[in-house]
């Protein structure tokens, strides 16, 4: 793997949002799934954070001078070839969690990507309107990456998550697991939108593996992207400490065994404590190799120490 956490013998599995899908200009696109596959692949461009590096956007630049499509949602032109290939799978016939896996068979990736579900769920944006008693709806995408989140959202609309179920694979992961992860990402259109998958939640909180979350926030900011926003909408402050009472303690019906913060936020440990989760100081920042190893082999560590007071 290219951040060097995986090791030789981890087998990872990685569940991820597809709430962030649409349908544009006929290709389904999966802006998620295709960040993790191009990251681990090694293919992503990092200055961006998004995307394949070495993009060109000719074939954008002609569907916006058609009039056609989201201008200000750019796609690269291969990265078009993968919705490309994808909508063309999906109209086969075949599921989004085997087309995903043919699309990461080309990548030497070293993990499994599952997505969260086959069915299609929208996360939507509800937005003050023209007038106070008729909102606006968006789509999430419309409302990150047009408005980046600075119209404020007054709440958040899973489309289609009643009728969805987990991928196949998802929640045999999760009970098969040596240990639960729950990365630094979105904890409200990310991580959220997968825990509200119908069966995930209660999967994650009866698996027998410990559940090790890794928080998004340090020193009161988001580490990446616009989570203040999100967290806001419900009503949760950005904090080391509020997200993980946000998530709860699985002890009392929430989904956390422990909680890593960075350093920075050492004081933030008590209360933590105190709503029953383990918490961990530990430096988050990803800068490197070796400090992405590091956060690795943390999580690792407060898996095992939970492990070893249970038995």
């Amino acid at each position: 793997m290219p951040d060097g956490a995986g090791g030789t013998t981890a087998k990872i599995t990685a569940v991820v949002n597809t709430g962030d899908d649409m349908w544009l200009t006929g290709l389904r696109v999966c802006p998620d799934l295709d960040s993790v596959m191009y990251a681990l692949a090694g293919v992503n461009d990092e200055s961006r954070g998004w995307g394949r590096s070495g993009e060109t956007e000719r074939v954008s630049a002609e569907l916006t001078a058609y009039g056609v499509g989201w201008p200000w949602f750019t796609l690269g032109d291969l990265d078009i070839g993968t919705h490309i290939t994808r909508s063309h799978l999906l109209r086969t016939g075949l599921a989004l969690s085997h087309v995903t896996r043919q699309l990461a068979s080309r990548w030497d990736i070293g993990i499994e990507l599952l997505p969260m579900s086959d069915e299609e769920v929208e996360t939507q944006v509800v937005l003050d309107g023209p007038t106070a008693d008729v909102p606006e709806v968006v789509h999430f995408e419309e409302w990150w990456v047009r408005y980046r989140a600075q119209r404020p959202a007054r709440e958040f609309i899973q489309a289609g998550l009643t009728e969805a179920a987990p991928a196949p694979g998802v929640l045999t992961a999760i009970s098969a697991a040596d240990v639960v992860v729950l990365a630094p990402s979105n904890p409200v259109v990310s991580v959220g939108t997968i825990m509200n998958v119908p069966g995930i939640r209660e999967g994650i909180q009866t698996t027998p593996a410990p559940v090790v979350g890794i928080s998004p926030i340090i020193s009161g900011a988001a580490v990446r992207g616009m989570a203040e926003a999100c967290l806001a909408a419900v009503g949760v402050r950005t904090g080391a400490d509020a997200v993980a009472l946000h998530y709860g303690a699985r002890s009392e019906g929430g989904v956390l065994d422990a909680w890593l913060i960075d350093s920075a936020d050492a004081r933030l440990s008590d209360p933590i404590a105190r709503a029953g989760v383990h918490p961990v100081v530990v430096p988050l920042w990803m800068n490197d190799v070796q400090t992405s190893a590091n956060l690795a082999a943390a999580v690792l560590d407060a898996a095992s120490t939970l492990s070893a007071a249970k038995s």
